[in-house]
């Protein structure tokens, strides 16, 4: 499936982070510029503990930036302009599987009638028709980090912010989920802006990866994906896929420093 990305959804211009506590101020993004055309699914990459998920909360507003911009052009100020996914689903213990994905709308005072259309529209493009009335305690990893992501797209924000999404579950489930995040993703043709530690992960779902230094963070790679859509397992095996992985170890080869390790 192929989507027209002629229109920035996401200017990211000159971004600077810095913390200050009793010891002084930690520098954590370093003039980092980059734009996002609309409908792209873009991967972040790079060294832990230097930036990445800091540069997410940035985007998603939860962080005033010590300098630079974070804009979103063309798009209604009224409207949901991010929704941001944890590593961790985050999901309330005492309310069902359905009740978790509508807090969202309960919390915007939604009618009813519409909280009941949307939130049944999220389960079943999460595919988890049947599972309504379960608990938290009561899924699987993979089942907890959908309804998370149900949670967050039932919002229906421009930009869909992802951080380390799946770094909890096993190999099997990790790669499972990343196939149903490409559905998710083809049906819905969101913008995607993902951090993940793991480069065929990056390379699979995206069609740019961004590698960031440690920490402070500068961008020094930004990685066109050249492999065509929809994806399939058998791709993992293409020489396109293989020298990328090659390009985006030797980056963050590069990059990682005692103080800051992979």
């Amino acid at each position: 499936m192929t989507f027209s990305t002629t229109e920035i959804a996401l200017e990211v211009n000159d971004l600077e982070v810095s913390f200050v506590d009793s010891d002084g101020s930690l520098e954590v993004l370093d003039k980092i510029s980059f734009s996002i055309e609309r409908n792209a699914f873009v991967c972040i990459v790079g060294p832990s503990g230097g930036g990445k998920s800091t540069l997410l909360r940035a985007v998603a507003g939860l962080i005033q930036p010590t300098g630079g911009n974070v804009l979103f052009p063309g798009m209604a100020e009224d409207k949901a302009q991010t929704g941001l996914v944890f590593q961790k689903p985050n999901l309330l213990p005492w309310r069902t599987l359905r009740d978790n994905i509508s807090l969202p709308l309960e919390i915007d005072q939604r009618p009813e009638a519409e909280i009941s259309v949307l939130t049944q529209e999220m389960i079943r493009l999460v595919g988890l028709e049947g599972f309504e009335k379960a608990y938290p305690h009561e899924l699987s990893g993979g089942m907890a980090q959908r309804v998370a992501i149900a949670r967050c797209l039932v919002q229906n924000p421009e930009i869909l912010l992802l951080d380390e999404p799946f770094g909890q579950l096993d190999a099997l489930t990790r790669e499972r989920m990343g196939d149903e995040l490409l559905r998710i993703w083809n049906e819905r043709r969101k913008t995607v802006l993902m951090v993940t530690h793991s480069i065929s992960e990056a390379i699979f779902l995206a069609d740019r990866v961004l590698v960031l230094t440690c920490r402070p963070a500068r961008l020094i790679m930004d990685l066109p994906i050249e492999l065509p859509r929809p994806r399939a397992d058998a791709m993992r095996y293409l020489p396109e896929f293989t020298e990328a992985a090659r390009l985006l170890h030797a980056q963050l080869k590069d990059t990682t420093v005692p103080a800051c390790q992979l």
